[in-house]
């Protein structure tokens, strides 16, 4: 642990450098001062621990240094500490004293890096997350949420990771991605909490993804990614495309690697009537549906679900596209983003008002949560002309169900 001089200065000059002060533009006398608390000092007021000397030390070589002045409990030099007040003209040797510089040249030193950035890197979500950045230095506000100004090594990092994330297009492994752009495997799993913050605050449709999810959507995987399909329709496969399998051998269908589909054709003789995606897996399993082709979709689609979903719509246009998911605010959401980034005309299948009566026994109540996220996809599909009925239903009886409450009839 620190020394207790270390603590108390660092306690000051954090104070000082939130304040007016430190920009110039304080109106009024102040001091800076670090309280003397069971909150900031707790070990100062345990009477069986030997800090107190200690504290009262460190203060001292604080004072002969002119950095600070000790305010003493009554005026009682020597008894209790009430506070430690920072000395404003000696703020630089303050500085100095810690090795640290002041937060103006760190402020200085990360919009040079936002700049080289936003000139690097032209993608959408990073540059929204730039000017996020820049703006709020500039204002002097906090950005620790997502950035630590003082370690711009770092902070340089994760805008690449972005920056990269985005432009990539090629299907690789996470390690993979992390050695090319890092030159260590472990270097972007690190960084993985930062990453899909930004990716979920200033992108649209990740809110619910994992990293896994989100990685996948720009073709980066922790491991082979796998799409099952099961029902009616033939797969030829091969370099001369002879082998053939016909699904409806398989009573739980086949799992088909994302490098694969690009290889990987469904007869169009193939009598599919149906193209139905499937958001869990249980209910996948279960479900059985005539002249259909099913495809367990996992929560949010990603590249390689839709590069699958874009091969069957050039192949049966004329099948009828539908999605079965759970009745509630996420899988809305997936609905829309799957309607939005396939351009594939999906109709919603047993997600509607007559399941959440039928079923209400096995509905659950709506959070809060929900209930925010739900008045948000109202309005969004409403401005797109979406059909709202369900989300209405959903916001009056406040219910929601899962898929895996609706018996296949």
């Amino acid at each position: 642990m620190a020394g207790y001089d270390i603590r108390i200065l660092k306690g000051l000059l954090d104070s000082y450098e939130r304040s007016l002060l430190s920009q110039g533009k304080n109106k009024v006398n102040v001091h800076i001062s670090f309280p003397f608390t069971r909150k900031n000092l707790p070990e100062y007021f345990n009477e069986s621990s030997l800090a107190y000397e200690k504290i009262h030390g460190s203060v001292r070589v604080l004072e002969e240094q002119e950095l600070v002045t000790a305010v003493w409990k009554n005026g009682k030099e020597g008894h209790i500490i009430e506070k430690v007040l920072l000395n404003d003209k000696n703020v630089a040797e303050a500085y100095a004293y810690l090795n640290r510089k002041p937060r103006r040249e760190y402020v200085r030193e990360n919009l040079e890096l936002l700049e080289e950035a936003k000139e690097r890197y032209q993608t959408p979500i990073l540059q929204g997350f730039l000017a996020y950045l820049q703006e709020r230095l500039i204002e002097g506000k906090s950005v620790k949420e997502f950035i630590d100004i003082e370690k711009p090594d770092k902070t340089r990092k994760i805008l690449k990771a972005v920056g990269e994330l985005e432009n990539n297009r090629e299907d690789c492994y996470i390690r993979e991605f992390s050695i090319r752009h890092f030159g260590n495997s472990k270097t972007l799993k690190s960084m993985l909490g930062v990453v899909r913050k930004i990716l979920q605050r200033f992108g649209e449709g990740f809110e619910d993804m994992d990293d896994c999810g989100i990685l996948a959507e720009y073709s980066v995987y922790h491991t082979p990614d796998y799409v099952y399909i099961k029902g009616m329709g033939e797969l030829i496969f091969g370099e001369d495309l002879s082998t053939v399998v016909n699904l409806t051998w398989l009573k739980q269908g086949i799992g088909l690697s994302g490098e694969d589909i690009g290889r990987v054709r469904i007869l169009e003789n193939s009598k599919i009537k149906k193209i139905l995606t499937i958001e869990n897996l249980t209910t996948f399993f279960r479900w059985k549906e005539k002249d259909s082709l099913m495809i367990y979709l996992g929560g949010y689609h990603n590249s390689v679900r839709r590069k699958l979903l874009e091969l069957l719509h050039q192949s049966f246009p004329e099948a009828e596209y539908l999605h079965f998911g759970d009745i509630d605010v996420g899988g809305f959401e997936i609905y829309r983003d799957l309607c939005r980034k396939t351009g594939i005309p999906f109709k919603t299948y047993h997600m509607g008002i007559e399941e959440l009566e039928k079923y209400k026994s096995c509905t659950q109540k709506l959070t809060e949560g929900d209930c925010k996220r739900l008045e948000v996809l109202i309005r969004k599909m409403e401005s797109e002309g979406g059909d709202t009925r369900v989300l209405q239903y959903m916001k009056e009886k406040g219910r929601k169900l899962e898929q895996e409450g609706i018996e296949q009839t």
